[in-house]
């Protein structure tokens, strides 16, 4: 059976196009949301997504490693049955996982909302949150087997429409039933989120059975022994590294606002506060960023591919235009979101406060970004254990800030200085680790140097044209599109002036 769908590029080209059009739609709808709901709500809501990640990683996070690391490797050895067996093994183990952790979800659904979350208004979403995992699951587990086979089309397609689904369906809840009390406008925002997760893993299985049809009959097949041990290899410390890390990531979701409380803030407006960081700044932050997913999606199972074939140059040459890539789109969009991001804020959400932390909050994000490629390669050469801890140990640093919220004049800043400074370790960490394993040793002026120098001119000479262009009476929208079409070209022609080809860059091979 033939599989591969094109070249690395075209491949990444094809994602990222798809990715920007889904994260538009997401951005847009996240926009809705939270003028629908307001700030508090917003609060609610991301006080029960750590819930959320922390049972996937529970359950599905270290299955989807497993499908994402080794479906690539037995198809490049021609064992399609080894791959179709690593599907059934991982469908079996996410079933086995979500009906034990349902069970005692909602055996203990109160005192995890009143104790650990900190509000009892967050039960019914709580509960709603057990099938939208165990559906998420077999969504991302199917995904990565396509993406590791090199058939980026389907699954990308199905994303689409799964976020199309999702805005249609949980703001077509709330119009429909609003006005309601906070706890039951969270769970219908969840019950949203179950009905696009019913229509992407029914989708995803039935596209499976069309295109990998008769895969189990290519090939030797695995023992099962020996399968369950590479399947455990992966997937346990994959899985409880990303289990203590949401563990970390869920404790910083309540023990923020509880913070900002002991710091004096009343309830409720420590709950908006957070809802505003972490619910508005941050996703806006992430909007260029959506190139990384397609590019990792692309890489992981290449690099893991050449891996198993033992090519080491091959793996060194394709990581390190990875991270070129990374940085000739990811520095100039945080140097732009910090000259735009503070009236796009108050544009789109209503927030003064949502452009507020824009500067350490980009740099955080530039870099969690480096620290993602690095833990790609990591994962791609076997290196999963290691990755994990030096997420994990950045979580413990992010979460250690936290309780500097506390104190007198601190507040969010203790928050936003941690995600600086655990972004800053993990990539030094991570590709110090990389070095060590692959021999990568990146070109620090084509990886950092040029890209940088090119985004601090864009974005100095753009602050001052927006300024100008305000005070000359335009509005915000014409002001921001003339800046960034004015930036876009500074920016390239100082990268051509200091010698770094855009089509070399991204001839991913």
């Amino acid at each position: 059976m033939e599989r591969g769908g094109g070249t690395a590029a075209g491949s990444a080209v094809f994602l990222t196009a798809l990715a920007a059009a889904s994260q538009a739609l997401s951005f847009g709808y996240r926009v809705a949301l939270s003028r629908m709901v307001g700030a508090e709500v917003m609060g609610l809501y991301q006080l029960i997504m750590p819930v959320y990640s922390v049972l996937l990683s529970l359950t599905a996070v270290g299955l989807t490693a497993c499908a994402s690391n080794l479906t690539p490797q037995y198809l490049a050895l021609g064992n399609g049955r080894g791959a179709a067996q690593t599907r059934r093994v991982c469908l079996v183990l996410l079933f086995l996982g979500v009906g034990v952790l349902g069970a005692a979800v909602i055996g203990l659904y109160d005192p995890i909302s009143v104790y650990l979350l900190g509000d009892a208004r967050t039960q019914l979403g709580l509960v709603l949150l057990l099938p939208c995992v165990l559906l998420t699951g077999v969504e991302n587990i199917q995904k990565h087997i396509f993406y590791g086979a090199g058939l980026v089309r389907p699954p990308a397609f199905v994303e689409l429409a799964e976020q199309l689904l999702r805005a249609a369906a949980v703001l077509g809840l709330l119009v429909m039933f609003l006005p309601q009390n906070p706890e039951r406008t969270v769970g219908l925002i969840v019950a949203g989120m179950v009905i696009c997760e019913i229509f992407s893993a029914t989708a995803l299985t039935l596209l499976y059975r069309r295109r990998f049809a008769g895969l189990d009959r290519e090939g030797p097949g695995e023992q099962r022994r020996t399968l369950l041990r590479r399947v455990g290899g992966i997937a346990l410390p994959v899985g409880a590294t990303a289990l203590l890390g949401n563990l970390m990531g869920a404790a910083n979701a309540t023990l923020i606002p509880r913070k900002l409380v002991e710091g004096g803030m009343e309830r409720s407006a420590a709950v908006s506060a957070f809802g505003v960081v972490c619910g508005m700044t941050m996703p806006m932050l992430a909007l260029p960023t959506v190139f990384l997913g397609a590019l990792n999606l692309v890489m992981v199972p290449r690099l893991a591919r050449s891996a198993a074939l033992r090519r080491p140059e091959q793996v060194r040459r394709q990581a390190g235009r990875a991270l070129e890539v990374v940085s000739v789109l990811i520095l100039p969009s945080m140097a732009m979101m910090t000259v735009l991001g503070g009236d796009l804020a108050v544009l789109m959400f209503g927030q003064e406060e949502a452009g507020r932390f824009l500067l350490p909050l980009a740099a955080a994000m530039a870099l969690s970004c480096y620290q993602t490629v690095f833990s790609g390669v990591l994962n791609a050469v076997g290196r999963q254990g290691e990755s994990a801890l030096i997420n994990l140990l950045c979580d413990g640093v992010q979460l250690a800030f936290v309780f500097t919220v506390a104190l007198p004049g601190v507040g969010m800043r203790g928050f936003v200085a941690g995600a600086a400074a655990s972004s800053l370790l993990g990539a030094w960490l991570c590709a110090r680790r990389s070095a060590r394993w692959t021999g990568l040793r990146p070109s620090v002026f084509r990886c950092l140097a040029a890209p940088g120098l090119a985004a601090a001119l864009m974005a100095l000479t753009g602050r001052l044209l927006f300024l100008r262009l305000k005070e000359c009476g335009l509005d915000v929208v014409p002001a921001g599109c003339v800046t960034l079409i004015y930036a876009l070209v500074l920016y390239l022609a100082a990268l051509q002036a200091q010698g770094v080809s855009l089509r070399e860059v991204f001839r991913f091979k």
